[in-house]
């Protein structure tokens, strides 16, 4: 090695000693006759001290010409700074330097590596490996890093086999869209890459692989935002023998592993919830139960869903109408009329309600407008609909929102699953507004018996709300030939502070089930066949029982490192339209490679 010890790592105990170190130059700060530098690597940073007088005049005048990002090799003696700094781990000591050896030269970076960049995020994802050089860039990596290990450990320990499976694979029609691969050797024929290994960690289940895993690279040619990327990575894992109890019951331990291996902390009980009551309550298949502030409906007009769980509202019956017949035709003409009750913000002002008015009528959440009630500290009402509803009424919306004085209430109404869904963007909102999204607070959540299938207005047609695979309850499966919109599936998935992190199912091992399912989803036989038949045949040869789940690692990493983004989390991440600016890709081929693949571009 070309050092002794890394920047990362002197110590008091050190003094007195000479050693070697390497690594780039962090900055510099020359006093005229006393020149310090940060030096860094990985570890850490440690600082280096030529000074006139003790120092060879020789060294100052190389260590002058040095600049940022330069690689150098520094020799010298340990010695105790004067002035500490208790920011560092190695504040109280520094490297008084004898040999000094420039191993590379470096230009000026185009922007400044320290932990508050001044680069933008095009910027720094054009040198990215600058950007890696950045300390919070590399704990985020050393993060998942360290999840990485502490999954293989937590697997190995219930002897779960680590097994790859292929990355050239077959096109399905289901789910997002396949990135396709031209085949050389076939012409006119494509592999795909693996949106997951699904099919195939079902037949080492077949296989009597019985507890499988594998930490696995997935595509998926899908539009992208914060938490999605064209490339990402997933804990895949599935078992036979097991009933979904023993699934949940498993990867919860997994879970809580985690927290207490790369956090230190005890998670708290994973609740369980209904697919059916998070979308009555929240609005949202995956809330964030860090706070209440469960939707209350003041009318409800649509017809009680097969799927809807028993009800546990705070109150005690079901409010079916509070609203009508009061000529407030936006609420008369309302499927559903449902909000939220914000405690302690009675006092808003008309601009901060304006401003939550303005928040539920932009495009992205779809809303015409929002009701507010203030239930002032002095006991009055003051709402948006006060010539329409007197006190008396507005005090029983209070009572089924269990408002105290000082609370606001926020009503909206339209169709139920629209409504909802924008009143679940408003929750989140005020949530954030209030301070109890706190990152460094986590809630764990199972959400249970998911809908097996839904209907697409577009294609006229059911698809699977997870995949064609997931076997649908024992009770229901008469329902599949009569009415397929009320089966519920053996699904389910762990949500993290309003973030699905993991998610799986019970998986069909029968053949004349998976022909069913597929009849369901429109397949002909025929197409089942040429795109699946190899999974039916294995069905034939003695399949067991079997389900599992995957995690999505990378936003796993990025909710343990306390962020919106799992790019934050990936060495080598795309932007938000898909392209790595830093190799520049996606990008043309050569006219030679195109016909020797048999391709013709079209415009």
């Amino acid at each position: 090695m070309l050092r002794t010890h890394t920047c990362g790592e002197l110590r008091i105990s050190h003094v007195n000693q000479t050693v070697t170190l390497t690594g780039w130059v962090q900055r510099l700060r020359d006093k005229g006759s006393i020149l310090w530098i940060d030096l860094r690597d990985r570890y850490g940073i440690t600082q280096l001290v030529f000074e006139e007088g003790k120092t060879d005049s020789a060294l100052i005048l190389l260590a002058k010409t040095l600049g940022r990002e330069f690689v150098i090799e520094a020799e010298g003696l340990v010695a105790e700074r004067l002035s500490k700094n208790d920011k560092l781990p190695t504040g109280d000591v520094e490297l008084r330097v004898t040999k000094l050896n420039i191993l590379n030269s470096a230009k000026v970076p185009p922007f400044t590596i320290e932990d508050e960049s001044d680069g933008g995020d095009e910027l720094r994802m054009k040198y990215r490996y600058l950007d890696l050089r950045r300390t919070p860039v590399r704990e985020n990596l050393l993060l998942r890093h360290k999840m990485a290990r502490q999954t293989r450990a937590y697997l190995d320990s219930l002897n779960f086999v680590e097994v790859e499976t292929p990355v050239l694979i077959k096109s399905t029609p289901e789910g997002a869209r396949d990135f396709v691969v031209p085949s050389r050797i076939h012409p006119g024929e494509f592999y795909a890459l693996p949106q997951s290994p699904q099919t195939f960690k079902q037949l080492l289940m077949v296989s009597g692989f019985d507890r499988y895993y594998q930490i696995v690279r997935c595509f998926r040619d899908e539009d992208l935002r914060a938490d999605r990327q064209p490339e990402f990575t997933q804990i895949d894992c599935e078992m036979a023998f097991v009933t979904q109890e023993d699934i949940l019951n498993t990867f919860e331990g997994l879970v809580r592993h985690l927290f207490k291996a790369v956090k230190g902390i005890e998670l708290s009980s994973v609740s369980r919830m209904t697919y059916a009551d998070a979308m009555k309550f929240y609005g949202s298949d995956k809330p964030d139960t860090r706070f209440e502030m469960k939707f209350v409906e003041l009318k409800n007009n649509t017809p009680s869903s097969p799927l809807e769980g028993r009800v546990r509202e705070v109150f005690s019956s079901r409010v079916l109408d509070l609203t009508s017949g009061k000529n407030f035709n936006v609420f008369d003409s309302a499927e559903l009329v449902v909000g939220i009750c914000a405690k302690g913000c009675a006092e808003y002002t008309r601009k901060q309600l304006d401003e939550l008015t303005d928040f539920v009528k932009r495009p992205q959440v779809g809303a015409k407008g929002l009701v507010y009630v203030q239930y002032r500290s002095d006991g009055t009402f003051k709402s948006s609909v006060d010539k329409f509803y007197t006190a008396d009424e507005l005090k029983k919306w209070a009572e089924a929102f269990q408002a105290q004085p000082g609370d606001l209430m926020l009503i909206m109404a339209g169709d139920a699953t629209a409504t909802r869904k924008q009143l679940n963007e408003l929750r989140l909102l005020m949530g954030e507004k209030l301070g109890l999204r706190d990152k460094n607070k986590f809630a764990a959540l199972w959400v249970l018996d998911f809908p097996l299938l839904e209907w697409n207005e577009e294609t006229k047609r059911y698809h699977a709300m997870h995949h064609p695979f997931t076997s649908p309850k024992q009770e229901d499966i008469p329902l599949l030939e009569t009415e397929p919109g009320k089966v519920r599936a053996n699904a389910y998935d762990m949500v993290l502070n309003g973030s699905e992190i993991g998610g799986g199912s019970i998986r069909i091992h029968d053949r004349a089930t998976q022909q069913l399912m597929f009849r369901k989803l429109g397949f002909t036989d025929e197409e089942a066949k040429k795109q699946f038949g190899f999974l039916m045949e294995a069905f034939e040869y003695g399949a067991p029982p079997h389900g599992g789940i995957a995690f999505g690692f990378d936003r796993l990493c990025a909710l343990f490192g306390g962020s919106d983004s799992i790019r934050d989390f990936i060495a080598f991440p795309k932007n938000n339209a898909g392209r790595d600016t830093m190799i520049d890709t996606p990008s043309t081929i050569s006219e030679e490679q195109l016909k020797e693949l048999g391709l013709i571009i079209k415009p």
